[in-house]
């Protein structure tokens, strides 16, 4: 590149930023940074975190060891986790439990509370409950979860740059009369009622450790009719508007992944700010998946950060702009040969979010 074009698109980029360059004063009363990046891949040993370390992963969304088919950890096999961690200059600033997982019902093998059966779901609700006291007492923050009974619906793959492949969701190429689950027919009402459930019976006692919960929206959304005979009400933004109020808790929100709300979207490039701004403001985004899709609802691919219809430039600005603070993750990123569990893709992702939050402090 030779002097001039360089200078060229050094000032394309701290225009594309920001205005400050015309604005000067605006650095003064811009607020600061407290976003951080971050990864939820595992598993979290000696191996993986020396890896997250080398591309500058300092905090993570840990999974720690556990001991005896419990659905919780200790406290001791908290910190252990949280001790290897920080060998590596690595801060633990979330776990993930061994159940409440993206599973398909039909797979998971502690359904109780999506599937309302008792004794069974108070059992794994006080699992549940106890992860919560034990990460208080480990010096975690935070715990991500799912209410899911479909899990993360796709379609197949489709071809990305170089010799990628893409996640894909396009609806008209799902089966036409899928089959119901073992949940049977799951409507609103009855969804609703068991997301409530859970919520009185969890939330208090993450208030009262000051544990914040952070739940995933369904992924995708579906029509409204509900796919394999399950209505996913957190598959709308509406849905998630209503989840957040449910029990009023500053320690109930969401892990806002970013690319399953822009699958909710009919035109996610201008639409997925306000959503952002909506949670953000209110202090209920716990957890952002930094992911980026090229389409809409109905019908997506799931593409690298710097090629989809959402502009991360202005995405991450809006982020500070309602203070977020806490981890961007990438997620579900392309699948390539000769790239096992797509590390080399999350290394690019975690290189392009990390670039981005420092060209957001430097530009002030």
């Amino acid at each position: 590149m030779n002097r001039r074009k360089f200078f060229s698109a050094s000032s394309a980029v701290a225009l594309v930023f920001s205005d400050t360059a015309a604005k000067p004063a605006a650095a003064a009363t811009a607020k600061p940074i407290l976003m951080k990046l971050g990864c939820q891949t595992a598993p979290t040993n000696e191996t993986h975190l020396k890896y997250l370390a080398r591309y500058g992963v300092r905090n993570i969304c840990g999974y720690p060891e556990i001991a005896d088919g419990r659905l919780y950890a200790t406290v001791d096999e908290l910190k252990r986790m949280r001790d290897m961690a920080e060998k590596n200059a690595i801060s633990v600033d979330c776990i993930a439990p061994p159940f409440l997982a993206s599973s398909h019902i039909d797979k998971e093998k502690h359904p109780a509370i999506m599937l309302a059966e008792s004794p069974e779901r108070d059992r794994d609700i006080e699992a549940l409950q106890t992860m919560i006291r034990n990460c208080a007492a480990a010096g975690i923050p935070s715990i991500k979860y799912n209410m899911s009974i479909l899990g993360v619906l796709r379609t197949g793959r489709s071809p990305g740059r170089g010799d990628a492949s893409y996640s894909t969701w396009r609806l008209k190429d799902a089966h036409p009369d899928p089959p119901l689950t073992r949940a049977g027919h799951v409507d609103a009402a009855m969804a609703w009622e068991r997301i409530t459930y859970f919520l009185d019976h969890v939330i208090p006692v993450a208030e009262e450790y000051k544990v914040r919960m952070a739940c995933h929206p369904h992924d995708p959304g579906v029509p409204p009719q509900g796919y394999q005979g399950v209505d996913r009400v957190l598959g709308t933004v509406d849905g998630l508007k209503k989840f957040i109020t449910i029990r009023e808790s500053p320690y109930h929100g969401l892990n806002f992944c970013q690319g399953t709300v822009s699958e909710m979207l009919h035109d996610p490039g201008k639409e997925i700010f306000d959503v952002i701004r909506y949670f953000g403001s209110r202090q209920k985004i716990f957890n952002v998946h930094f992911r980026n899709i090229r389409g809409h609802r109905d019908e997506f691919v799931e593409v690298y950060p710097d090629e989809g219809d959402i502009n991360f430039v202005k995405a991450i600005q809006v982020y500070r702009e309602v203070g977020y603070p806490y981890l961007l993750m990438p997620d579900h990123v392309p699948q390539a040969p000769g790239d096992p569990n797509g590390l080399q893709s999350f290394a690019f992702c975690y290189g392009y979010i990390r670039a981005l939050l420092q060209a957001l402090d430097q530009m002030g």
